[in-house]
């Protein structure tokens, strides 16, 4: 009887330690996680009853900004796709080769595709060679102070399109209030890898899907540096791309400021003008990759642009989304949920730690599965490629899980050592000179 009373209070003990825990971290979930889930949902089914329709639009000449450094023979994938666009006016191609005296071989590259594509119909390929290194920053800049057309896109050096990716992203910019728009991006190298494929459903889930449901809503998030479309104007007016690093993330607060001033102007994205870029294929590679963007974010939000965040310059709606979803959410919640996680595993017996692991598993796993299969229905042009991610659906909460440690941990380097200042997208030189924030 004492045996069974023992085995009863035990289990009694633990089932209450297990929803004390829970409760504590029930709030996050459904404060946080839950209602931003909703405002996707919604502003998908919101987009794709509209993505269909047949809207009449002219066709703006285009200028692509292409950002090379050390592609190599690589940038020739990035051109060809271009030149090989389905579009009825005029595409101007701006290589702009930094630091082309280093690299020689991107730059012999590019000089051999003026002569490979020069009887192509309303396509022009201009070779911007800058000599010295400048940082990707100076190598937009140069692009866009030679830009003809009002419409321009910027693009990576290693990143491919699909034949008809001007012509959506032109759709999107016929309705003239539309001052910027995102282009969805596709892991081209999804099979190289374990790591590779979690970043594709990553792509397609955190990504395409998040990005099309909060367009609808006007609080797009960031435009990707890799792929994005802007009014030449506009981008002017507000000064183009800045110094420093996460130069994407850094324009796009400038321009829902710029939103702020031209009320009925809007950010927009489109999930059906498709990119296809290489991911880190390594631990390694993603990890260096990891620690760069996401320190990026605590720069970029509490230093650069901390005087910025304001409801006078961003508007309530958007200032109320970057301060839940872009500092609690993506800076600040990696942390606390890395410290919970510590704090179980420390003070907490094996049998409470996995029960409480195993409900937030389940927990997750079905909000990423309903993610994935409204991305499947509605968003994906590729549907019976996509089909085949399903099973590593049950190994991404894991893996989603750990990207938040790492995101905690890139917050302390970026606080403790200015990681963002070592980054690879300028050199030291560039950055001594921009200002410290």
């Amino acid at each position: 009887m004492a045996e069974f009373q023992y085995i009863l209070y035990l289990i009694t003990g633990t089932l209450t330690t297990y929803w004390e825990l829970m409760l504590t971290f029930l709030p996050i979930l459904l404060l946080v996680e839950v209602p931003l889930l909703l405002l996707i949902f919604i502003g998908i089914l919101h987009w794709s009853w509209g993505a269909n329709e047949v809207r009449k639009h002219a066709h703006p000449s285009i200028s692509f900004i292409v950002t090379c450094y050390a592609e190599g023979k690589e940038i020739e994938k990035t051109i060809a796709t271009l030149v090989e666009q389905i579009y009825p006016n005029h595409i101007e191609i701006l290589v702009v080769i930094d630091g082309a005296k280093e690299n020689k071989e991107t730059y012999r590259t590019a000089i051999s595709l003026i002569k490979k594509y020069k009887n192509t119909p309303n396509k022009t390929i201009k070779i911007l060679p800058k000599w010295q290194r400048g940082g990707r920053v100076s190598t937009l800049n140069a692009g866009l102070s030679e830009a003809k057309h009002e419409l321009v896109i910027n693009v990576d050096g290693d990143t491919s399109f699909d034949n008809n990716m001007a012509l959506k992203m032109a759709r999107t910019f016929a309705n003239p209030n539309v001052i910027a728009c995102g282009g969805a991006l596709r892991v081209r190298n999804r099979e190289s890898s374990f790591w590779t494929k979690m970043q594709s459903l990553e792509y397609m889930m955190s990504m395409q899907s998040s990005k099309t449901g909060m367009a609808t809503w006007g609080l797009l998030n960031n435009i990707s540096g890799a792929f994005g479309g802007f009014r030449r104007s506009v981008l002017k007016q507000v000064g183009g791309w800045n110094t420093h690093t996460a130069e994407d993330l850094d324009l796009t607060i400038r321009l829902k400021q710029y939103k702020k001033r031209y009320p009925g102007t809007r950010l927009n994205f489109s999930p059906r003008a498709i990119g296809h870029t290489d991911v880190p294929d390594t631990f390694k590679g993603l990890m260096s990759q990891r620690l760069r963007w996401d320190g990026d974010l605590l720069f970029v939000y509490l230093r650069k642009h901390k005087h910025g965040l304001r409801p006078k310059l961003y508007g309530w709606g958007s200032f109320g989304y970057t301060l839940v979803y872009g500092v609690l959410q993506a800076v600040l919640l990696p942390v606390l949920m890395t410290l919970f996680n510590l704090y179980i595993f420390i003070f907490y017996p094996t049998t409470v730690v996995l029960a409480v692991l195993s409900c937030l598993y389940v927990i997750y796993l079905v909000f990423i599965a309903t993610t994935f299969l409204i991305y499947l229905s509605l968003i994906s042009e590729r549907i019976q490629e996509d089909r085949e991610m399903l099973l590593w659906l049950l190994i991404y909460p894991f893996y989603a899980l750990f990207m938040r440690f790492v995101t905690a941990f890139a917050m302390i380097n970026e606080i403790v050592r200015r990681s963002h200042e070592e980054s690879s997208m300028a050199p030291w030189w560039v950055l001594k000179r921009g200002k410290r924030f």
